[in-house]
């Protein structure tokens, strides 16, 4: 167990996983400040919608991951910081590349800096599984090559580089957790997962999609914060990368239609242009091994294999079918 007296910084705390993350240390009694992005309506994005009782012993702190000044006010007094503020659409990363340059690197850059500086006893910082591209051997390990098809991926690889060189240079108490994809209650519709119960919620039978036939190791969201937990405590994890991932692996079309059978409807699917990457992007396969993380941790998941799938669909389906949810997102749009 984590010692009480921690106190956290939790970066990107406001969006999909952060909150989540955010929501179960704040739950466990831990003290956690959690750095949204500065704006001028003074959201906290996901975390406006946690229990008042939670909320009201957080400590938020407003700015922008590549202001190195704000980052280092933020980091100031915390003893673990768990880093997940990046931009993260594939899509968007084609349009807008430079952002990603800064907000994913030089804002990691500021987050090491500012730990090395503070004397922070832990860094975890969030990689992804497009770090591989597609699957050259599968399962795939942590040794599997790193292969940027895309601007989002070349910039998480720049950042996970960065933060092993400050592990390796500067004995920056530093690991590299790498979830695989992470699906659950609150994530954005620009993921596939949401995009299809969304459609399918508003009353959809054909449903848009990019292309059908990649796979995928999709990973419940609790599964995924217990192994941000179990990074931040061991110290077996420090200058190491490793997998999250459920070790099941399943095509983006079979899953709309376990998605379609969970919610009781039959779909038909149709390809959508906008939705396609451009053919040397689009990585085709994933398959995590997480043998890494069950020997060195303890992790194993909680929903993997096709049964804690369907539960974890299941979960999410149920939250997005509450109209409070649901309003929120506009399933006839693409966003990219």
């Amino acid at each position: 167990m984590i010692a009480m007296d921690k106190k956290f910084l939790v970066t990107g705390a406001a969006g999909f996983i952060g909150s989540h993350l955010t929501e179960s240390l704040l739950a466990a009694g831990h003290e956690v400040r959690a750095f949204v992005r500065y704006n001028s309506t003074n959201s906290w994005g996901w975390l406006d919608t946690l229990p008042a009782g939670l909320r009201s012993g957080l400590d938020v702190f407003a700015g922008d991951i590549r202001d190195p000044h704000g980052v280092r006010q933020a980091v100031k007094g915390c003893d673990v910081v768990l880093h997940l503020a990046s931009l993260i659409a594939i899509p968007y990363s084609y349009h807008s590349p430079d952002t990603y340059v800064d907000t994913n690197i030089k804002g990691t850059l500021n987050i090491l800096q500012a730990a090395r500086e503070f004397g922070v006893q832990r860094v975890v910082h969030t990689s992804t599984s497009e770090c591989y591209g597609t699957a050259r051997f599968v399962p795939i390990t942590e040794d599997h090559p790193l292969q940027p098809q895309s601007p989002y991926s070349a910039t998480k690889i720049a950042a996970d580089q960065l933060a092993l060189s400050f592990h390796l240079s500067f004995g920056t108490p530093v690991a590299i957790i790498r979830p695989f994809n992470t699906y659950g209650p609150r994530q954005s519709a620009r993921a596939v997962i949401p995009t299809i119960i969304t459609q399918i919620a508003n009353g959809a039978s054909r449903i848009r999609l990019g292309a059908v036939s990649p796979t995928r190791d999709f990973n419940f969201v609790r599964d995924t914060v217990r192994g941000f937990l179990v990074v931040a405590e061991s110290p077996a994890a420090v200058g190491e990368v490793i997998n999250i991932g459920s070790n099941f692996e399943i095509s983006v079309g079979d899953t709309c239609r376990l998605i379609a059978e969970v919610m009781g409807r039959e779909v038909e699917i149709e390809t959508d242009e906008q939705r396609l990457r451009p053919d040397g992007s689009e990585v085709e396969r994933l398959w995590a091994d997480n043998g890494k993380a069950q020997r060195l941790l303890g992790w194993t998941p909680e929903y993997g294999g096709r049964d804690g799938f369907a539960r974890g669909l299941a979960q999410t389906i149920d939250w997005f079918r509450d109209p409070a949810n649901l309003s929120r997102y506009k399933a006839d749009i693409y966003n990219l």
